[in-house]
């Protein structure tokens, strides 16, 4: 098979390159208006695929296809927007050399308009696919999945890329383009126009057990799925997807620029594109990671059931799902699969299995959290589906769900110096020992869990609660006046809780000022056994404590819920 990548060497093209270059049966010819470029490229992939690097410009297409003949022609360079009076020259082109179509694009009206193609593809056996990528395939799969025993009737989304991720001038352009600009979606259960960028809302990507993503601001962006999407589920009342880049600094400078232009009907800011693309690549910082998220909310059996689907990505493997669709469609076809002749976008090319076929061996992980998770305790809440996975005994402990008290013993360590004597004595925190008995008890409310600690008759008091806001996706744990946001974790049996956020009397602190240290519940010969450890920077450690507990015989007679 050959394909003809065009945009090659971009960010996109490239990944799509470096996604197929294992495949020895396939002939890649990396194509855009630098050779030079093209054949850097081509240097840089080691794989198996022949890659041949290609100077084409997309007014030459057409005698292109008729030399070269490829099977497959990936349109992955955009942006999409601003193709002009003739948006569809290109598939124009592979309708008269009777070559395949598929494309990257993120316009919602160029997505949406290549069915008019429909009947000239089927005549000629074409397959013409539009959008397939992240926006509006993975959204559709997933919507797909959480709809399957409810009728969908909002959907929610977003995706945030790592700060590391890079973004390419074509996505800068179209981005800035269409900020301030009329954005069509449905609302209501009515088509209506909103506009790019103006609106925001507050969200965390946090799978069940694992470490989530901080709190993202994300800002209404125009995509495929605002109008694909209620096609799709005609019972869709009302949809938003939004984008949550980073720095946010940035991103709510883009807002203003977008309301001002709304409301003072300003031209395209793309001429700020440029700018934005410099300043963005080269404001790096925070944690490598990115996310994305889909919420839908529906009737199922006369009750409103709210699911969402949260996907994080490690490292440098995230860049590359927007990829994925098209990388997918290619081995699938190369494994023989029948693709249905037409012109249409890729909405529902492709299910949630074909995308966990390609995030295998990667640092990409998903997973489920439902409104029925909040009808248990605090930690069955905050963990969702992953509780199932703790050891017994740790889920006993977290699924008491009225007054319990637990003893055992514990070895306490202090640390040294005065501010660590001094921040030990202000939170209560017990003396060094190498053993002593412990008395915990846990009293829910409706709003969490008081944890009363009782180290040989030096007792501190915390309150658990799930978190909201910029807590949200964590439980926090106030001791007096401070308060610490802990991610969950599950992990070789164990659970962890990680320090992510904090605030004194409701401010909050410095983020390189947090608390570390390592803590966890694990459960050792049919015993709990907690391992806490809290360490400030400058200070160094604060205290550890560590021992096991076992459920009073009082508590154990009272029929609690285990």
């Amino acid at each position: 098979m050959k394909i003809l990548i065009l945009g090659g060497y971009g960010v996109f093209g490239g990944r799509l390159a470096a996604l197929l270059s294992d495949l020895p049966e396939l002939t890649i010819l990396i194509a855009g208006r630098s050779r030079e470029k093209a054949e850097a490229f081509c240097r840089k992939i080691d794989g198996q695929a022949t890659l041949v690097p290609i100077a084409i410009d997309r007014s030459l297409v057409v005698s292109f296809l008729e030399t070269e003949n490829p099977d497959i022609l990936v349109d992955a360079s955009g942006p999409f927007q601003g193709y002009g009076d003739d948006p569809y020259s290109v598939i124009e082109a592979c309708l008269k050399a009777k070559v395949h179509y598929l494309d990257l694009a993120d316009a919602a009206d160029f997505v949406v308009g290549v069915s008019q193609f429909d009947v000239q593809a089927k005549s000629a056996g074409l397959v013409i696919l539009s959008g397939v990528s992240s926006f509006p395939v993975l959204t559709a799969a997933v919507v797909n999945e959480l709809s399957k025993d409810m009728t969908p009737l909002s959907i929610k989304g977003g995706i945030a890329p790592s700060p590391f991720a890079g973004v390419g001038m074509n996505v800068m352009r179209a981005v800035v383009g269409y900020a301030g600009s009329p954005v069509k979606l449905t609302r209501k259960g009515k088509m209506t126009i909103a506009k790019g960028l103006t609106e925001s809302m507050r969200y965390t990507v946090a799978p069940p057990g694992m470490l989530p993503l901080n709190s993202i601001h994300f800002s209404l962006v125009d995509v495929p799925d605002l109008q694909l999407l209620p096609l799709a589920n005609p019972s869709v009342e009302d949809i938003w997807i939004g984008a949550g880049p980073v720095p946010e600094s940035l991103h709510r400078l883009l807002n203003l620029l977008a309301k001002l232009r709304s409301g003072l009907r300003l031209p395209s800011l793309a001429p700020l594109a440029p700018l934005c693309y410099r300043v963005l690549n080269k404001m790096k910082n925070g944690e490598h990671r990115g996310g994305m998220f889909v919420e839908v909310t529906g009737n199922r059996r006369d009750e409103i059931v709210t699911k969402s689907w949260h996907m994080l990505a490690e490292g440098d493997d995230g860049p590359y799902i927007p990829s994925m669709a098209v990388e997918t469609v290619v081995r699938k076809w190369l494994e023989g699969a029948q693709l249905r002749p037409g012109a249409r976008p890729a909405t529902n090319e492709l299910d949630l299995a074909d995308y966990e076929r390609a995030f295998v061996n990667r640092s990409i992980f998903h997973g489920v959290r439902s409104s029925e998770d909040m009808k248990g305790t605090l930690y069955q809440a905050a963990l969702g589906s992953a509780f199932s996975d703790l050891p017994a005994k740790v889920q006993q402990l977290h699924s008491e769900q009225s007054t319990s008290q637990w003893r055992g013993q514990a070895q306490v360590i202090r640390g040294k110096g005065l501010l660590a004597s001094l921040v030990a004595w202000f939170n209560g925190f017990p003396k060094a020992t190498d053993a002593i008995d412990v008395t915990v008890s846990f009293t829910p409310t409706e709003k969490g869990e008081g944890w009363q600690r009782d180290f040989g008759g030096k007792k501190f008091f915390s309150f658990q609660a799930l978190g909201t806001g910029r807590y949200a996706g964590l439980v926090t744990e106030r001791f007096g006046p401070m308060t610490v946001g802990l991610a969950t974790v599950v992990k070789d049996s164990r659970l962890y809780l990680i320090p992510r956020r904090w605030s004194f009397l409701g401010l909050p602190l410095p983020k390189f000022l947090l608390p570390g240290g390592e803590s966890f519940e694990e459960e050792v010969g049919g015993r709990f056994r907690f391992d806490v450890r809290i360490e400030l920077p400058v200070v160094g450690l604060v205290v550890a404590y560590k021992g096991w507990l076992e459920v009073t015989d009082s508590t154990a007679q009272s029929g609690t819920s285990t």
